[in-house]
Formats: C-alpha cells, sequence, structure tokens
C-alpha cells in the first residue's frame, strides 16, 4: 500500500534532515542529488523545514556560476541543548551541546569517598546547572548520562550494587526534579563508550566487536551485527566478575575480587607495575586521580612504558615484562570473550587501553592468537575515557533528534 502524502513528506523530511546532521550544510542541489527526489519536491521540503524552524540558511555555497551563489542549509543548532554526563566514583565530568553535537561548555567536580549522599548528588546537579548557563542553554532538551553498575532492562535505572557510591542511583531523580522539562536517561558506561568508539573511533569499520573496558574498573561492550547486546538482565559485558586463572580466589554475587577484575583493574596493574620495579603508582587513571595526589596514573605508568621500549629499550627489561605480563593478563579475558562470541575484533578501551596503544594491542593480539583458532584482531581505543562522555553525548543527541525530526502524529 503506497504511502499516504502526509506520510511521504514527513519520511522525506526526516531523510533530509538526517543528511544534513551527518554532512553539516548543503544546498538544495546537493540535497537533491543525495536524496534522489525531484527538484519540486526539494524545494517543498526545505520550504516546511525552514518554516517548522528546525533548517535554516547558514550561508552560500562558493561556487563560481552564473547567477547567485546557491543557499547553504543546515540545521538550527541552538534549537535545542543536550548535557552529557560521565559519572565516575570519586567525581563527575560534564558538557553542554547544541542540536548538532557541538561542545559549548564543559566541566567536573571532584566527589570525594567521604562526602554523603545528599552533598555529592547536589555538586553534580549544580555541575550540571553551571555548564548549562556557561554555555548559554536556558533550558536542556535531554540529557544523557554514563556510569558503572549495571542497568535494569525494565526500568532503565541503575540498579543497587555493591561498592559503588548511593548518591550514583540517586542523580536522575535529583536531575529531573530540578530540570522538569529535560529527559534524563541513565546507561552503562562500558555499553556508551562501545557506542563512541563505534561511531567515532577505533571501531568505526565493525558491526561486530567488543569493547575491553581497562580503566579503574574492568567491563566488555558486546556489538553484534550493528547492535549493542545488553543481556536478559542488562549484564552482559560484566566480564570483572568472569573466574580466570591466576586469582587466589573465585569471585562473588557482590563482589568481583577474584575475577578477572583482580588481574586488570587499575589496582592490580598498579600492583603488576611494582612487582616489575616501576614504583610510584597509586592504582588510579585520569578519570579518577584525586587533585595533587602522588604518584603517576597507572594510565601515564603503561604510556611510559610504552615509550621506552618503542624508543629502544632493551629486549627483557622492566617496562618490556611489565607491557609482556600486563599483555598475559589481558589476553585471558580476551581469548574467554572471542571463544564465546567470536567477534573477530576486540578493541583495548578505557584509559589504560587507549596508553598502551599499538604495542599493547600488538601483544595482546599475539597471545590470543596463540590461544584461540578464531582469528582475531585487537586495536587501541581511539577516545580512551573521553569515550564515556562522547557516548552520552551521542545518546542524548540521538533522542533529541528522533523526538524533534518525528513526523507529526496524525
Amino acid at each position: 500500500m503506497p504511502a499516504s502524502p502526509s506520510t511521504a513528506r514527513a519520511i522525506n523530511d526526516r531523510l533530509a534532515l538526517r543528511l544534513l546532521q551527518r554532512e553539516g550544510a548543503l544546498t538544495a542541489g546537493q540535497l537533491k542529488q543525495l536524496t534522489g527526489l525531484s527538484r519540486p519536491t526539494v524545494a517543498d521540503l526545505v520550504e516546511r523545514l525552514t518554516a517548522s524552524g528546525l533548517v535554516t540558511v547558514v550561508g552560500e555555497a562558493g561556487e563560481l556560476r552564473r547567477g547567485p551563489n546557491a543557499k547553504l542549509y543546515g540545521i538550527v543548532a541552538d534549537r535545542a541543548h543536550l548535557a552529557a554526563l560521565d559519572v565516575r566514583t570519586e567525581g563527575v565530568r560534564a558538557v553542554v551541546s547544541d542540536l548538532v553535537g557541538r561542545v559549548l561548555a564543559e566541566a567536573s567536580v571532584p566527589i570525594g569517598d567521604d562526602t554523603r549522599t545528599g552533598p555529592a548528588v547536589e555538586q553534580a546537579v549544580a555541575l550540571v546547572e553551571r555548564v548549562a548557563k556557561e554555555a548559554g542553554a536556558d533550558r536542556l532538551h535531554t540529557v544523557g548520562i554514563g556510569a558503572p553498575g549495571l542497568i535494569d532492562p525494565a526500568t532503565g535505572e541503575l540498579r543497587d550494587s555493591t561498592g559503588l557510591p548511593e548518591w550514583h542511583r540517586r542523580l536522575v531523580a535529583a536531575l529531573q526534579e530540578r530540570l522538569p522539562e529535560a529527559r534524563v536517561s541513565i546507561d552503562n558506561e562500558t555499553n556508551l563508550a562501545a557506542l563512541a568508539e563505534q561511531r567515532d573511533g577505533a571501531a568505526r569499520d565493525r558491526d561486530t566487536f567488543v569493547l575491553l573496558w581497562l580503566g579503574h574498573g574492568t567491563g566488555a561492550a558486546v556489538v553484534l551485527d550493528g547492535e549493542l547486546r545488553r543481556g536478559a538482565s542488562g549484564g552482559t559485558g560484566e566480564i570483572g566478575f568472569l573466574p580466570v586463572p591466576g586469582t587466589p580466589s573465585l569471585p562473588s554475587a557482590t563482589d568481583c575480587e577474584g575475577g578477572f577484575h583482580s588481574l586488570a583493574g587499575a589496582a592490580a596493574i598498579a600492583g603488576l607495575a611494582r612487582e616489575h620495579g616501576l614504583s610510584g603508582v597509586g592504582g588510579r587513571t585520569p578519570a579518577d586521580a584525586a587533585p595533587g595526589a602522588d604518584g603517576p596514573t597507572v594510565a601515564a605508568l603503561v604510556r611510559g612504558a610504552v615509550a621506552a621500549v618503542l624508543d629502544g629499550e632493551a629486549p627483557e627489561s622492566a617496562p618490556d615484562r611489565f607491557l609482556g605480563a600486563l599483555a598475559d593478563r589481558l589476553a585471558v579475558g580476551a581469548a574467554s570473550v572471542v571463544a564465546i562470541l567470536d567477534p573477530g575484533c576486540v578493541v583495548l578501551g578505557g584509559e589504560v587501553g587507549q596508553a598502551g596503544g599499538g604495542e599493547l594491542a600488538r601483544r595482546v593480539e599475539a597471545r590470543v592468537r596463540r590461544m584461540s583458532p578464531l582469528a582475531t584482531e585487537v586495536r587501541p581505543s581511539l577516545l580512551g575515557g573521553g569515550a564515556v562522555l562522547r557516548g552520552a553525548l551521542l545518546t542524548a543527541r540521538d533522542r533529541a533528534q528522533d523526538e524533534l525530526f518525528a513526523p507529526p502524529q496524525r
């Protein structure tokens, strides 16, 4: 059954808006070429979108041609403002952007372990309000939050989890109360990082891959056939609980100590560094390092070890042995995932994965190849710890655009 004229117009409008979002400003002629629509149809949709306040003239094409230059049409970027938060154990980072994703303001606030739940929530909410004010945003349309822990697939809420601060779970309700017009949602940090790596990072050419998150803790995100997989209880990728050899005990339902986390978490990597004579590491990552704390972060140490090896440090030197031992540990988790999912590609994410770069990825890939008959490429993250914030912002933008670009209800 052919679409009605109103439905066809709505479909054409949405197609044009998506092209403008992806390509940037376009002329009517370029829209005609990219959509395959007729010139009169494109002229009509441009008029409709301009009248609706979604599209405006942003300039002129600089082509040499007879007559006036063609007008360039672009999305009205300030039609909506978006916020994204990266919530960590020790603090929050927030950004505010316009509808096309251009970051207008960004800031962070540390939140100490001894901060009570109420004051911690207030600090996080005040941060969002301050960044929105700095961005010139009178109101926020959508707020996306990335946080550690399990998201309940039935409610979309962060589940109670031993070891994570209570203020994490209270944050969504507090933001919704202070920003009643905003659409506020929360997702697992590793899942958001995987979405960012797929759109803008190391997995741009992959529909199927696994992101192995290496930061303060460990996690994994699974993307199969272009879709993020969450599992029956929202726990796909809780690789920190994976029982592995090389640990003195087994993990429990409430504590991942004894699982893969005991081999690859920041504190474990710091201990491994000390075993190899690389001292002065406090088990921190750049995102959770407290201001003024002593010692380099784990990510900085990994980056330094890689630099020493690439600068010609002798084989079996302390940095070389440390990287080899770290690759051995990471390969245990990666090979376990490969044996079950056969993703073809594993991205070493988070601050530590990015710091290890191609050298650490190469070593992990070689060890996985020895342990598994399944061909697997291992790549370093291109976005590092910033992938969480980027993923939260991309998700917020997609949700806002889905609503603003949606066909009108009949």
